[in-house]
């Protein structure tokens, strides 16, 4: 079947030239079983039509789609790793496939790979993405989605039928080749890597492009001008995506200068958690010993990187200048963070000063009580109007102690949002749907023993009825 005509091609990131990426070839499969198409976000990019065999054809032995790019580029970026700089990063597994645009909204979006093969910046590496790492990047970023989180979308998951042996998993095991959906792959590292390299004239190119593709009113007069506005805006974007993972429970794990891009788009999902209970300490990654990027270090983290990115721009502005503009970043979290407890709790806001009430008694609460996290807004959407299911539930003697007192008293001060939905089929099981490491796992068990993909596909019902709870309505 021919591409819809809804399809809008483009290639955009190929007027930046050579020095920003290096064609590459796909890796060759020895078979391709698709697990996971995700036609809700096809259709919005205008290939919802094409066939499975055409999907893999794409997806999965990466023939070009017309109008894009006829060849795969490899990414070229820097970055800190754990804070130590590594100048020999780059797309190792990945390339950017394809461009089009978002036929809703307009967006520019990047058809970005995940174990698709070996490039120049492999290394060592044999760049392939084992199955077990495609299974969880889809299961984050559907859940992400569904909570309100501004994250790249896993377009398309397939098996591509090698043995890859991998230190954390046993071996061998499955490989895959994820393709991803997002707005820009354009990250703090692409810029850190020219900073290094001292290219200043790329610099500015890079960012007149940035500014033209993805933030068009941005544009100003002067490239001082441009790299304030920039950074301020890459600030906010940021913040608004720190929050958002905060009230989502979500802890990403690898919070590297390469893993945050200027849209402010959550993507790159390794070693990712969901809180049991809310624990700032709380780790995603078991080698990350210090604590480093740690549930509640994520604001400090994404400061320290964007503040990476502002030392790249001191060539075109003043430091103090600068500065100003990484101060937009706290106030966008903070804002942020208390509209996504409002949108959480279906609550319209009450005023500045009581929703800073409200979000520091229930995060007291949680942090005292150890409430499973998923369960305290899964019992409290629509707010008091929903007091007699929760204190009904399995967390009602929780919710009897003195302690929960403050957050009923300010709960009962807030109108419930024209959009809540407390009365939803969901909210009527006995349970949150969550995506804590043991939910991960009763996934994957059945698909590594016996090829039985039936708890990934249930589990994706689950989140799907939970974001239309959510009013995130996600359908297939």
């Amino acid at each position: 079947m021919a591409l819809s005509s809804r399809f809008r091609p483009a290639q955009a990131h190929a007027a930046l030239g050579p020095e920003f990426y290096d064609l590459v070839v796909a890796a060759t499969f020895p078979k391709h079983v698709l697990r996971h198409r995700n036609q809700r976000w096809a259709r919005r990019v205008g290939l919802e039509t094409l066939s499975d065999e055409e999907w893999i054809a794409h997806f999965g032995r990466f023939e070009p789609l017309p109008g894009s790019f006829p060849q795969p580029l490899a990414l070229r970026y820097h970055g800190h790793q754990f804070r130590h700089y590594n100048p020999d990063l780059g797309d190792g597994r990945g390339f950017l496939f394809a461009q089009a645009h978002d036929l809703e909204d307009g967006r520019l979006l990047d058809f970005g790979t995940k174990g698709s093969g070996q490039t120049p910046w492999s290394r060592t590496a044999d760049g392939r993405l084992t199955l077990k790492g495609g299974v969880r990047e889809v299961l984050a970023t559907e859940m992400l989605e569904a909570l309100g989180v501004n994250t790249s979308k896993s377009f398309s998951l397939i098996e591509t039928g090698e043995d890859l042996v991998r230190g954390d998993e046993p071996s061998p095991t499955r490989s895959s080749v994820l393709v991803r959906l997002s707005h820009s792959h354009i990250r703090i590292g692409s810029f850190q890597r020219l900073r290094y390299l001292q290219q200043d004239d790329n610099i500015a190119r890079l960012l007149d492009y940035a500014i033209q593709t993805y933030m068009p009113d941005d544009w100003r007069e002067t490239l001082e001008e441009r790299a304030v506005v920039f950074l301020e805006d890459v600030c906010r974007r940021v913040g608004a995506m720190g929050s958002q993972w905060m009230l989502a429970g979500f802890v990403h794990g690898v919070l590297n200068s390469d893993n945050i891009n200027i849209t402010g788009e959550s993507f790159d999902y390794g070693p990712w958690r969901f809180l049991p209970v809310l624990d700032p300490r709380f780790t995603a990654a078991y080698f990350d010993e210090s604590g480093l990027y740690a549930y509640g270090a994520q604001p400090d983290s994404l400061l320290w990187n964007l503040t990476r990115l502002a030392e790249c721009l001191l060539p075109f502005a003043k430091q103090e200048a600068l500065e100003k503009a990484l101060d937009a970043f706290r106030p966008a979290f903070h804002e942020g963070f208390k509209s996504a407890l409002l949108r959480r709790l279906g609550l319209v806001s009450n005023g500045d000063a009581n929703d800073t009430e409200l979000t520091r008694a229930i995060w007291k609460f949680m942090l005292e009580s150890k409430i499973p996290f998923e369960r305290f807004f899964f019992d409290w959407h629509g707010g008091i109007a929903s007091r007699s299911r929760a204190e009904a539930g399995v967390a009602k003697a929780t919710y009897a102690s003195p302690e929960f007192a403050p957050v009923r008293t300010l709960l009962a001060s807030y109108a419930q949002a024209a959009d809540a939905n407390p009365a939803h089929a969901y909210f009527g099981q006995d349970a949150p749907c969550t995506m804590l490491v043991d939910d991960v796992e009763a996934i994957w068990a059945p698909i590594a023993e016996s090829d039985d993909w039936s708890k990934f596909h249930d589990k994706l019902k689950a989140i799907e009825l939970m974001a239309q709870a959510y009013g995130a309505a996600i359908s297939r």
